[in-house]
């Protein structure tokens, strides 16, 4: 397990790195009204990955008390990466509660997103002894992943968005 929490803290690191000398006229750029400004993509980050820490979390106690997931589970066994393939769209839209909704400087989600390491790690210990198959809980879109591939979904989800952070930095209108 420890492999997949450093795999996580190495994308949160990646993304982080990739806009820490940003002016705010630069992380709040749009090429158009309907993509989102790096400060956006901080913000859902941010409220993803907490929403998937409690998830994980929660069906930890679950396991922990006893009640097994009995549902079907068609991602068992697979990575994150062929999970998403056969179940994203191109272009998904965000689930609600992961909606960037309320606004704020680039430096505060930074300091937010940094702020989930501890989370993550109490997490990990939360986790500890656990069977990380075990521990299932439904994805947005995907259904039913195991604590591996919820793991799997933070490290994978962070690095889609630094490629996404890439292309806005990479745009011609950039403000340079």
């Amino acid at each position: 397990m420890q492999e997949l929490v450093t795999a996580v803290e190495r994308a949160r690191n990646a993304v982080i790195d990739a806009v820490k000398d940003l002016r705010p006229d630069q992380a709040t750029f749009k090429p158009s009204p309907d993509e989102w400004s790096i400060v956006e993509n901080f913000e859902h980050l941010y409220l993803a990955e907490i929403s998937g820490l409690t998830k994980i979390w929660a069906a930890a106690r679950q396991v922990r008390a006893g009640i097994a997931w009995a549902d079907a589970r068609p991602n068992h066994g697979k990575s994150i990466e062929d999970v998403v393939a056969t179940t994203w769209k191109p272009k998904e839209v965000a689930p609600g509660i992961a909606i960037p909704h309320i606004g704020g400087p680039l430096e505060a989600w930074i300091s937010s997103l940094r702020s989930l390491r501890s989370v993550l790690a109490d997490l990990a210990r939360e986790l500890d002894g656990l069977d990380l198959e075990a521990i299932v809980f439904p994805h947005y879109l995907s259904g039913p992943l195991d604590g591996r591939q919820r793991l799997e979904f933070l490290r994978f989800h962070m690095e889609r968005h630094l490629a996404q952070i890439r292309r806005l930095r990479s745009h011609s209108a950039f403000p340079k």
